[in-house]
């Protein structure tokens, strides 16, 4: 397959993320939620209700329809962001909405989890205190008009944390609590850096730029 120009194979998997963002997923620009990624997110967020009926609706949340669910959610969010790479339908409504998903998706794995003990609730409470905590402070940065940037530690965090919460619905226990407290160390230490990251830009934002 030949790579549109411009577009190296590191680019495309996410793996060089130099550079600024693309100009038409910064604040102001207008949402554009016609895109082939954005299809995707839609019919990643459709799932999740599918997901909890099926997994709520089990004697002990482990059935091969809801874990299959939820392994489909949990293996697209790369795909939207390799699509967008690909065919350049870059988006502001697609920079929101693959986060936005990425953590419902936790959340609802959580209710599931919780629900049937799945793992060890005090963790489960942590995890889901953070993403309620981050949806909360990502709303507020937004109205303020900062942007928190995904950093390496958020986007390694998520597949341990996804990794835990599956392998529980499919009967690995032991493997699901060691990826669970893997997540949560890099969740964590993603969070802090979320709010230096915030509090920074606010600073820097409220500190009148000096002329020369």
């Amino acid at each position: 397959m030949t790579l549109p120009r411009g577009l190296s194979t590191r680019r495309l998997l996410g793996l060089d993320r130099s550079g600024p963002p693309p100009p038409e997923t910064r604040e102001g620009e207008p949402l554009n939620p016609w895109t082939i990624p954005n299809g995707i997110g839609f019919a990643r967020l459709a799932l999740l209700p599918v997901f909890l009926v099926s997994a709520l609706g089990s004697g002990d949340g482990r059935t091969a329809l809801a874990a299959t669910l939820y392994a489909v959610v949990a293996g697209t969010d790369y795909l939207d962001g390799l699509v967008a790479r690909l065919t350049g339908q870059y988006s502001r409504l697609g920079t929101l909405l693959d986060p936005l998903v990425d953590r419902l998706l936790v959340l609802a794995g959580i209710v599931v989890t919780w629900h049937f003990e799945l793992l060890p609730r005090w963790a489960l409470a942590i995890l889901a205190a953070r993403e309620l905590f981050m949806l909360l402070m990502t709303r507020f940065a937004l109205s303020r008009g900062v942007e928190l940037n995904v950093n390496w530690l958020g986007r390694i965090g998520v597949f341990p944390t996804m990794f835990a919460l599956w392998f529980a619905q499919v009967s690995v226990s032991w493997v699901a609590e060691a990826f669970l407290y893997l997540g949560l160390a890099f969740t964590l230490a993603a969070t802090v850096l979320y709010v230096r990251e915030g509090l920074q830009a606010m600073r820097d934002e409220k500190t009148p730029s000096s002329s020369t």
